[in-house]
């Protein structure tokens, strides 16, 4: 989604320069500017716009981190029983 989200971005600034409403760069520099230009617009878009999805894979995640704990705290106390 956030490749996407630069890609998108990176069409429309390219949009921008060839009407004009942009500057072109330096010289030879017209496809870095844009390049550079739609990276900068695109991390706060991205940001933005994909927060549901980040807050739901940090769920996944810690669900996944709590589930490998437990686990692994089972697995210890079977350990000192079997010691002891």
């Amino acid at each position: 989604m956030r490749l996407g989200i630069f890609v998108a971005s990176f069409v429309v600034v390219a949009g921008l320069v060839q009407v004009g409403v942009l500057p072109k760069g330096l010289g030879d520099s017209n496809f870095i500017w844009v390049l550079l230009l739609a990276i900068v617009i695109s991390a706060p878009l991205s940001f933005v716009l994909l927060r549901k999805q980040r807050d739901a894979m940090s769920q996944q995640i810690v669900g996944k981190v709590d589930t490998a704990k437990a686990r692994l705290e089972a697995n210890r106390a079977q350990e000192d029983g079997a010691v002891q």
